[in-house]
Formats: C-alpha cells, structure tokens, sequence
C-alpha cells in the first residue's frame, strides 16, 4: 500500500485484451463456475495495461461482489467498449453500501462491517483503485438496478492499435 501511495508501483503498461486476462482471473478467484456470470463481446478493442495488476484488480473485485451477492444469484462481470475506454463492470446484487461506508470506501482499512469475521483488513478496494490508476485507468462504484453495487475500471484503448 505504501508503494501505491507514494507512486512508486512498477507498472508495464502493454496492448491487452481484456478477455485474455479473464481465465487467469477466474482461475485465481477458486469459486464455483456458477457463482459469475460473465458478459464479453466477441470484438473488443485493446487496452493499455499491466496485465498482473489488471488481474489483481479484478480478482478482488470479482471476490467481494461473489461474497456479497445473495446465495444463488451469480455475480456479474460485463465488458464493453465505451468512448475510448474498455469498461469492465463488476456487479452484485448484494445489499450495496449506506452512503456514509461509500464515501470512504476507497481508503485505506476500511472494512464493510466492523468486525473482521471475513478475514480482511479492509485494504482490497484501495489497493484496486492504487492499482488502476497506476495503469492509467479509473475505478468508480456505482448503484446497482435493484440493488447491490458495481464496480467499474475504466481501461484506456490502445490508441497505437489501429483497427483495419
């Protein structure tokens, strides 16, 4: 966390497509295959980012959103092409977070419950959004439709890349 804050993350930035990273992610989350459902459209175009920390972004969040979704109801990942940006939303249909937990969290030790029973020290999502903006992306949370919250990591298309 203290290599997040202080900007000294080492970071190799290179032409990726978001679908390649998923099996990794998925194989690193060890849930069960029904727990995500997963939204990627055949043609997407490439982004500039660090694959390892891309993956690590995205295993936290596919972790929390398994944990908080209700049991039986998958957690989503849906990718889309957006402006020059690849999106990447991370949903669950869990009970989201009251505004005053929202606010802060992106900060350092901030936990969803005061007690730590799930075994985490509430550095997940900071070091997430340390992570994304380290790949020059964003991570924004957003009110899920019915309920719940999503994530969302805002990768840069590689403007290098040009399509045919």
């Amino acid at each position: 966390m203290s290599r997040v804050q202080a900007g000294a993350l080492a970071v190799a930035l290179e032409s990726i497509d978001v679908a390649d990273v998923l099996p990794a992610v998925l194989d690193d989350l060890a849930a069960d295959p029904r727990a995500v459902e997963l939204h990627v459209p055949e043609s997407l175009p490439p982004v500039r980012a660090d694959p390892v920390l891309l993956q690590r972004v995205l295993v936290n969040l596919l972790s929390n959103a398994v944990r908080h979704s209700p049991a039986g109801v998958a957690a989503e990942l849906a990718v889309s092409a957006f402006g020059d940006a690849v999106q990447v939303r991370v949903i669950d249909h869990g009970p989201g977070l009251d505004p005053a937990r929202r606010a802060r969290m992106f900060e350092p030790f901030q936990h969803e419950s005061d007690d730590s029973a799930s075994g985490g020290i509430g550095l997940g999502l900071a070091l997430s959004r340390g992570f994304a903006e380290g790949m020059g992306a964003a991570l924004e949370a957003e009110d899920t439709p019915g309920g719940g919250l999503t994530m969302v990591v805002a990768l840069p298309v590689d403007a290098t890349v040009r399509e045919p």
